[in-house]
């Protein structure tokens, strides 16, 4: 089943966006996270854990996930939050496993989904229904 979420309350914290990642993201997956060249900080740590190819205006970055990486993702809250509420400091994370394939687009506050089995398609519901309607678009189809 595929979902795509689009945050819409700028308010909502990154929890739900932790939740997900924690639940669906394991070590040794592979990954590509984007940035924009100008996020240089960003390009910098991710870069220990994988390759960097520069793609236009953005850099490419491509690994596997160790430890260090998923707590990073787990225990940051960034700062710059102007343009928008930043689930994540990284533009786009993309993974596929044996669970589903994830895209966290524009710092996390959008996510596409493909979910392959019932009992994550049941975790990935009830995470969501914790918030009101009005805090989220969310799409599905099969």
């Amino acid at each position: 089943m595929k979902f795509n979420i689009q945050m819409v309350d700028n308010t909502v914290s990154s929890e739900w966006w932790k939740t997900i990642i924690h639940h669906f993201i394991k070590v040794g997956d592979n990954f590509e996270i984007r940035c924009w060249k100008e996020e240089t900080e960003e390009i910098l740590q991710v870069k220990r854990y994988g390759k960097a190819i520069a793609d236009g205006n953005e850099i490419s970055i491509k690994g596997a996930f160790v430890d260090e990486l998923l707590l990073e993702l787990m225990e940051e809250n960034p700062a710059d939050k102007e343009i928008y509420n930043k689930m994540t400091k990284y533009f786009t994370i993309n993974v596929k496993n044996e669970l589903c394939d994830i895209w966290s687009c524009h710092y996390g506050t959008e996510m596409y989904f493909e979910i392959y089995s019932d009992k994550d398609i049941l975790f990935f519901d009830q995470t969501m229904r914790q918030y009101p309607d009005t805090s989220f678009s969310i799409a599905v189809w099969q």
